[in-house]
């Protein structure tokens, strides 16, 4: 028997009006708690300094305000008479945190982040994906959340995508995980079905935004209610007998996670993929009990959480991404967002990784610098839970900032982080912590930022 809750008869608190006047988040925020998406959000302006240069001619006739000059007697004292920077107090984005069992040395994180580097079609993660996950630990990153980890064949994005459902991908993610540890991250694995997007091309094989053939390594994708993505595939609907199984390899993928020696799971209900699709009224139009109203919607959400929390320890984080909104009339958006948080919380969930839309195509994504940061900050701030923001987060002050007012506890860097793996460290030197502070290997110390030679 499923749990019926209750919660979800109360009105749940309006993104609008609830919450202390000095701690809403500003931004254009209608009555229906949803985002108005017509408007650009902005949910604080950047920092001096934050990346932005004056240029041209105006530049050079603006003279240095009290605050500049205090500015650079503070960065000035920040050096010893060797030159060397002194210790100074922790910036925000480098206070450490607490997950349960789990210490995390700062609050800068690595996204799951598809590489579709399975080039076996296998699902056993390779070299580079040791690379790719050690080396972002090693620059300094608090937790390191693995791509999306299918937890059955068919639950792969694409061909080329890594899984954890047989003893040899647990084995190879064992040698990943435990020099990501070794070199002080947090592991974390976010397990995933793709479902109606499932067997979609990679750039190895094409079939890029299309299904690919059976024939040619792909499968029939699945889903709650058969309505294609774009110009995919129609999925086949889900039978409860099948939704059943789904549930028992999420909980044995779950098992494998704590065998291969992550530290912490997240589960994927965001960006269009099974879960979320269940949760979406434009993707889920099952008439039992697996559709209907949020709580019917939720349903296979709640299975799979209560499945996975009973086999991982109970130190162990559990984490779910979810979109706050599909950024479509009449689907998915921040208020159902909310009170699904509530509920998942009572279930053991112990942080939301809040990101955005994937759900449905064509859509239009006001994306600008922050424009994920308000979303966080609401689910934080009405259900009581930790968060992490993402998406165009790329400026170190900009990243504390965030941290600092409260507007999520940690924050996501995603494909800067593909440019640079050590971007913590570079963040470091830019807050003004000396080397012994930052999160360096002490191998690497000797060639921190600010030393001369």
């Amino acid at each position: 028997m499923v749990q019926e809750y209750s919660e979800l008869d109360d009105k749940a608190p309006r993104a609008d009006g609830r919450v202390h006047e000095d701690q809403v988040m500003p931004g254009p925020v209608s009555g229906s708690g949803r985002l108005d998406v017509s408007k650009p959000i902005w949910p604080f302006e950047p920092d001096a300094g934050d990346g932005k240069k004056k240029t041209g001619k105006a530049a050079k006739g603006i003279k240095s305000s009290k605050k500049d000059k205090k500015a650079k007697r503070v960065k000035k004292a920040r050096k010893s008479k060797s030159g060397k920077r002194r210790e100074t107090a922790l910036p925000a984005l480098f206070q450490p945190m607490e997950l349960r069992d789990q210490h995390i040395r700062n609050r800068i994180w690595m996204p799951p982040m598809d590489t579709y580097s399975s080039l076996r079609h296998d699902g056993v993660p390779t070299n580079f994906h040791y690379q790719h996950y050690v080396s972002r630990a090693l620059g300094g990153f608090g937790v390191v959340i693995g791509e999306a980890t299918a937890v059955n064949p068919q639950g792969r994005i694409s061909p080329c995508d890594v899984g954890l459902w047989d003893d040899e991908q647990t084995r190879a993610w064992q040698g990943i995980v435990r020099d990501v540890k070794a070199a002080g991250a947090v592991p974390i694995v976010q397990l995933n079905h793709s479902g109606r997007k499932g067997s979609s091309g990679c750039s190895s094989m094409g079939y890029i935004n299309a299904t690919v053939p059976v024939a040619e390594g792909g499968w029939q994708p699945v889903g709650p209610s058969p309505i294609a993505f774009g110009r995919m595939a129609v999925p086949v609907q889900l039978s409860r007998a099948q939704i059943a199984s789904i549930v028992a390899d999420f909980r044995s993928a779950a098992v494998r996670a704590v065998q291969a020696g992550f530290l912490g799971v997240e589960l994927h209900a965001a960006h269009g993929y099974l879960l979320s699709q269940f949760l979406d009224p434009l993707i889920n139009r099952r008439s039992d009990e697996y559709g209907g109203d949020l709580s019917g919607r939720m349903r296979l959400l709640i299975q799979v959480i209560d499945a996975v929390r009973e086999v991982i320890p109970s130190g162990m984080p559990l984490l779910v991404r979810m979109s706050a909104t599909d950024w479509a009339t009449g689907g998915w958006g921040l208020d159902e967002t909310i009170r699904t948080a509530k509920v998942l919380k009572l279930h053991g969930v112990d942080l939301i990784d809040v990101s955005t839309g994937g759900l449905v195509p064509g859509v239009k994504i006001p994306a600008a610098p922050n424009y994920q940061v308000p979303f966080s900050y609401q689910v934080r701030s009405q259900v009581l839970i930790p968060t992490t923001a993402v998406g165009l987060i790329t400026k170190p002050r900009q990243a504390d900032r965030i941290v600092r007012k409260g507007l999520a506890d940690a924050v996501e860097i995603g494909r800067a982080s593909l440019r640079d793996p050590y971007w913590p460290l570079r963040a470091a030197y830019k807050l003004g912590l000396s080397a012994q502070q930052a999160p360096y290997p002490e191998p690497y110390r000797r060639g921190a930022y600010g030393i001369a030679r």
